[in-house]
């Protein structure tokens, strides 16, 4: 199907991917005391993978790589890059509203996709767009202090990253038939041995083993990696790389509420005015009519 076809069960997905990473950072959060950040991201990848690859040899699919350097440039941006940047704000000392910095990245994506892609945004995204980022300012509240401009650059290159890595996932597809499982696979790997580096010689503290540690990383690696990033992949493929980016800001909504039903953190009137300005700025866009790209040269 074409990216600017309207798809409604690619928002089913997308529903799907929310539920499973906004409650991921209330489960990073559990581990933060029981693991390092960087130990964390490569066991999740690594764990992802080895779940891509059982389900990709049962069910006998393709296990060859995809286009060697959008997958390296995907894996790159999208998931080593993003995760350790955001990994890095908040060892800087970020407070926990730094995360949502790291939810800029449908902005992004909009300039990345626009310059890159020629994914012209319909006056209908531009209201959906402003009514979100006044909803994000809202929740980030930059007003009471980002927890020191390095953690906030580090958020927000993040979110700079991870909108790079969707405007390439979506070239990819636009340019090669890919098996989106496959596809995940690889991603995973690569995420994993990129991080492996940072995971060996940045200074961090020892992984303490039991089981609330063994059951997180399982949820991390199998549910929010290997299922979520394939399910994004799916997204990404079936919309268009504006909408898609715009979907992802259903995640910090989500982990608002989460984090006040589980880890007993009560939203403010701003974290709840900000909620339901990113709500209104996600139904405008998954209402808007669907706008082409312009043609190739």
């Amino acid at each position: 199907m074409g990216s600017d076809s309207p798809d409604h069960s690619a928002f089913v997905l997308m529903g799907i991917t929310v539920l499973l990473w906004g409650f991921s950072w209330v489960v990073m959060k559990q581990l933060s005391h029981l693991i390092g950040p960087f130990d964390l991201v490569a066991s999740r990848y690594a764990i992802g993978f080895l779940a891509l690859l059982a389900m990709l040899l049962v069910s006998r699919q393709p296990l060859r790589c995809p286009p060697f350097w959008l997958t390296v440039g995907t894996a790159l941006f999208q998931t080593t890059a993003f995760q350790c940047l955001a990994q890095f704000a908040l060892v800087a000392g970020g407070a926990g509203h730094v995360v949502m910095l790291s939810y800029t990245m449908p902005f992004w994506v909009l300039l990345f996709a626009w310059a890159l892609l020629g994914e012209r945004p319909a006056p209908a995204h531009m209201v959906g767009f402003v009514l979100a980022a006044l909803g994000l300012v809202c929740v980030i509240a930059p007003w009471r202090g980002l927890g020191g401009m390095l953690s906030s650059l580090l958020a927000l290159a993040g979110g700079a990253s991870w909108g790079v890595g969707v405007v390439l996932t979506k070239r990819l597809f636009l340019r090669h038939k890919v098996n989106v499982m496959t596809l995940t696979a690889w991603q995973m790997l690569l995420g994993a041995l990129f991080t492996l580096p940072l995971a060996l010689w940045m200074p961090q503290m020892a992984p303490h083993w039991g089981a609330q540690l063994v059951l997180g990383l399982l949820y991390m690696g199998v549910l929010a990696s290997a299922v979520g990033w394939g399910l994004w992949m799916m997204v990404v493929r079936r919309v268009s790389a504006t909408v898609a980016g715009m979907s992802a800001l259903g995640v910090p909504v989500l982990t608002i509420i989460l984090a006040w039903l589980l880890l007993n953190e009560h939203p403010t009137w701003l974290d709840i005015s900000g909620a339901a300005l990113m709500m209104a700025g996600l139904v405008v866009v998954t209402l808007a009519p669907a706008r082409g790209r312009r043609p190739a040269r």
